[in-house]
Parts: structure tokens; C-alpha cells; sequence
């Protein structure tokens, strides 16, 4: 039976260590959860007496002229869902929202090889919480309420890097399958429900994206915190595109991983990432709003042509990141450390920035660009903050630093005056540098209050 109202939210990420090693299987990652969410609310939307309407309404009201429009309707041979736009009905209905689209597809048409739900109309409401985004007029490392209106088009808005898409499809996903499936057939506190929304999840991001991921950040929004070592992609090669016929079958054996040739291999260990007390991760926007399209690629690439010496330097940093890990392990674990205990954690830090510009060098492509080496290096001179990185696969999103409680007011004031030096190097600048207001949460899906949103809900 329909649930009437559902609130559901994931956290975003930041890949501290482990970019481009994420992408094989011999490598891990150590992923943190960020407390700033992706929320989705959904409830049945409402009609006048006697009206039946088959339509699903989609709006991202933080953003200009942010609406969505579906129809759907079952395709023959098991093919699942199909849902298709509707034009006309806002400036938005002429640009597609992919990952909506592909999230709802693969949601609906799980829902309809599980069971005989009537979807009728409903109506998503998707709300981000601020730091998702770099927006004008806030000088604050926090906003003073939790949402806000960012009142620019989706498309011009720049993106701070914490992982809003795996988020976003992974509470969207969760919360269209809580809305339309009994409990008795799904739920999200189970550890065999939440296996199943990570699937799911997974492979849906995977087709928006059009291409399968390492699938770190899905994981995170999942679970939260935690090392992660990827699925193996031939687990998802075997779905095929919505509409193909026995999609929804494969779909199905594929979420609740029940074709015994074709399980599921990740490991995904909460345990190996902690954060010591007295120590937060915080994220430091730069504003340059670029993209890193290719950069993967290019990585790739030079591992291809370089095997031998790229599987020496990938081994070195494995090897660096998994002592980043155990350091940080020690000090949660110790009951006073001491200023060497943070040298010591320090310096491994350096040493993986040393090995990623190397990479970044080799395969030349800008992993740590130099205003961004400018950027660390001033900040890692502040008395209290142990290290910094760029995190994930770099470029000229929101640095990540581990830095200790004395050091917030130091770095505040810092980073409101700092100002790039560097004129070399070609693209894009640092803009104004804040002080993002998040941090690492360990936590990752959660049911929310419904009434959080009421002042987006309509």
C-alpha cells in the first residue's frame, strides 16, 4: 500500500583518498560522508474529486523554473517502465533531468516485478542543502537557514564537488521505493534493504551516467563513511536498456543479487574509517566552477602505456593510503595524542600529495594544480591543521582538510584575505575561497521529518 508522505535524504562525499586507484579492483578508497544531503519528499499529489490522473511531477524548487513532467507505462516482454517527459508545462520541460529520469525508470520498474502497485499520481520535491553549490552573498561558513533559494537555472549553477548526483539518485531511489512498496516487501533499516537500494542505486546512477563507475559515491550515500572497493562491471553489462525485453526480470535478479554467476563483489568496510576526536574534516570551496571531463580517461590511458611504471606508483600510493587510514585508526584510538601524532599523520599526507602530482605530472592531466598546491601548502602552514588534499579525482573542485579544533578561527580569518599568487599556469582561477559548512558524518541514507520541508512542498 502507498505510504502518503515519505521524506528521505543521503549524504554527499569526499574520496579523501583513493582517486583513480577507486576505478580497480586491486585498490581501495577511503570515503567519508559529508553531513550535507540530498533530500527527497514524496506524496501522493493531489487531485479534485473524481479526477484520475497518471502523472508524476518532479521539482527542484531551489532552482529557477526546476519542474519535471512523466508519464509512464508498462512495456511489453517484462521491459519495465518506461517513463517519458511531458512537454509544455514549464521552461524546464524542454531539458531533460537524466538522472531523475533514469533514477525513476529503474525504480518503477523494480516496483512492478515485486509487486502490483498502481502509481498513479505522485508528486517529488528535491531539496539541497546549501554547500551543494557555490552561491553568491554568503560570506558565513554556514548558512543561516538549512535551505535556500539559489535562484539561478539548474544548468548555471556551479557545483561544489560533494557528490550531488550519487546523492541525489540514491535518496530519490530509496524514496520512490519507499513510497510505493509495503514494508513487508522493502525497508531501509534492514541491512538486506539497504543492500537492495545500493543496487539499485548503483546501477541507475551507472546509466544515467552512461557509463559503470567505480561506484564509491553511491556507496557512501548508502552506508556513509567507510573504505570501499568497487563492484566488478561486468555485474551491470547484463541489464540492457529499459524497454528491452526481460529488463525488469534482470533488473530484479540484479537488485536483490539472486543469479549465483553473477554476485555482487564490493567490499564496503565501515570500520576502517574513523575520524580522531578533536580533528574534522572540513571542505574549502574555490569557486572556479570547472568541469574534470576526461580527466579519468586520460589517467586510463597512461596506466596503458605505462603499466609497469603505473603499477609501481598506484602500489606506493595503495600502500599511502592505507597508512592514512591506519594512522587515523591509532589516534581515534589513543586517549591523548600528541603535536608528533599529527606530524606523523601529516606527514603521510604529503607523501600522497608527493605521489599524486607525480601521476598528475606523468599522465598530464592537473590532479593537484598548482594554485591548488598553492592553496594547501598556505593552509597546512596554520598552526593546527594537520593536512590537506585535493580530494577524489581532483581539478578545481572543493579542497578536503583535516583540521584540528584550535585551527577553525586561524583558518577562518586566513582564508577571507587569501589571494592566489600564482599566474602560470593556464585555466581556471581561484575565485573567492570560503570555509564550506560541512563536515564528515559517518552516517549515510535516513528517514527525515516530512515537515522539515514545508516550505518547498506544494
Amino acid at each position: 500500500m502507498r505510504r502518503s508522505t515519505v521524506a528521505i535524504s543521503a549524504p554527499g562525499k569526499v574520496l579523501l583518498a583513493g582517486g583513480y586507484l577507486v576505478l580497480d579492483r586491486d585498490h581501495t578508497g577511503l570515503v567519508f560522508g559529508l553531513d550535507a544531503r540530498i533530500h527527497v519528499h514524496v506524496q501522493k499529489l493531489p487531485t479534485s474529486p473524481g479526477v484520475v490522473l497518471s502523472e508524476i511531477i518532479v521539482r527542484s524548487p531551489q532552482f529557477n523554473d526546476a519542474e519535471w513532467r512523466y508519464g509512464y507505462r508498462e512495456t511489453e516482454d517484462q521491459g519495465g517502465i518506461e517513463v517519458v517527459q511531458l512537454k509544455g508545462h514549464s521552461t524546464s520541460a524542454q531539458s531533460r533531468n537524466k538522472f531523475v529520469e533514469t533514477a525513476l525508470a529503474y525504480a518503477l520498474s523494480y516496483i512492478s516485478a515485486v509487486s502490483s502497485a498502481d502509481f498513479g499520481s505522485t508528486s517529488i520535491t528535491i531539496v539541497a542543502d546549501t554547500d551543494y553549490y557555490s552561491h553568491p552573498g554568503s560570506k558565513d561558513c554556514t548558512s543561516p537557514t538549512r535551505f535556500v533559494n539559489f535562484n539561478v537555472p539548474l544548468s548555471e549553477a556551479h557545483k561544489t564537488g560533494l557528490g550531488s548526483s550519487a546523492a541525489l539518485v540514491t535518496a530519490f531511489t530509496a524514496a520512490v521505493l519507499t513510497h510505493y512498496l509495503d514494508q513487508s516487501q522493502l525497508t531501509l533499516n534492514s541491512e538486506s534493504g539497504r543492500a537492495c537500494l545500493h543496487n539499485i542505486a548503483q546501477a541507475a546512477h551507472c546509466a544515467a551516467q552512461g557509463k559503470v563507475g567505480s561506484g564509491f559515491d553511491v556507496a557512501a550515500a548508502v552506508y556513509g563513511s567507510c573504505v570501499y572497493r568497487r563492484f566488478s562491471s561486468s555485474i551491470l553489462v547484463v541489464l540492457g536498456e529499459v524497454g528491452s525485453a526481460g529488463f525488469s526480470k534482470r533488473l530484479r535478479a540484479v537488485v536483490e543479487d539472486s543469479d549465483p554467476s553473477n554476485k555482487w563483489d564490493m567490499r564496503i568496510d565501515k570500520s576502517a574509517a574513523v575520524m580522531p576526536h578533536g580533528v574534522t574534516l572540513l571542505m574549502c570551496d574555490i569557486d572556479c566552477g570547472s568541469e574534470s571531463v576526461g580527466m579519468a580517461k586520460k589517467v586510463l590511458a597512461w596506466r596503458k602505456e605505462n603499466h609497469e611504471e603505473a603499477m609501481l606508483l598506484w602500489a606506493t600510493l595503495q600502500k599511502g593510503n592505507e597508512d592514512l587510514a591506519r594512522e587515523l585508526q591509532r589516534l581515534t584510538q589513543g586517549c591523548n595524542s600528541t603535536p608528533q601524532d599529527y606530524k606523523n599523520l601529516g606527514d603521510i599526507i604529503l607523501t600522497i600529495r608527493s605521489l599524486i602530482r607525480e601521476m598528475s605530472a606523468k599522465a598530464e592531466v592537473p590532479i593537484e594544480p598548482s594554485v591548488q598546491t598553492e592553496l594547501l601548502d598556505a593552509c597546512c602552514q596554520i598552526d593546527g591543521v594537520v593536512g590537506g588534499v585535493v580530494p577524489g579525482a581532483g581539478g578545481f573542485d572543493a579542497i578536503a582538510l583535516l583540521v584540528r579544533d584550535k585551527a577553525l578561527p586561524s583558518l577562518q580569518e586566513f582564508l577571507r584575505t587569501f589571494s592566489t599568487t600564482n599566474k602560470v599556469e593556464s585555466g581556471p582561477v581561484i575565485g573567492k575561497v570560503k570555509l564550506l559548512g560541512v563536515k564528515q558524518e559517518m552516517d549515510g541514507l535516513r528517514m527525515e521529518e516530512a515537515n522539515m520541508y514545508a516550505d518547498w512542498v506544494r
